[in-house]
């Protein structure tokens, strides 16, 4: 008995099994058409996933800007030092999302 990689899940499961046991995806039955359409899926919701958090990442980033020079805090005060954080990690946030989407498609397998 061996151990191979759950297309679906990417969790280790025996290659005896007909399906995955973390999440169901039917391994003995499958071809290699529906493994590849499910990795193709999997890949698409990962990209989905953090094309979201890049939009609040990008909000976070804005809001905080907004504030920053028509809150109406005074440099040094509380809320402009709030406004500065929030704007620097909304921006690194997204360059962050925009790294591992460049990453994901770059490397797609």
């Amino acid at each position: 008995m061996a151990l191979t990689t759950c297309p679906s899940c990417n969790k280790k499961t025996s290659d005896k099994a007909d399906a995955c046991p973390h999440c169901g995806f039917a391994i003995g039955n499958a071809s290699s058409e529906d493994i590849e359409r499910k990795q193709s899926l999997v890949r698409f919701q990962k990209l989905q996933s953090i094309q979201n958090q890049s939009l609040i990442a990008m909000l976070i980033f804005v809001a905080g800007f907004g504030f920053m020079y028509w809150g109406g805090a005074r440099p040094g005060d509380m809320q402009h030092n709030i406004a500065i954080m929030a704007s620097i990690i909304g921006f690194v946030w997204y360059v962050i999302n925009r790294v591992r989407i460049l990453i994901i498609k770059r490397f797609k397998s």
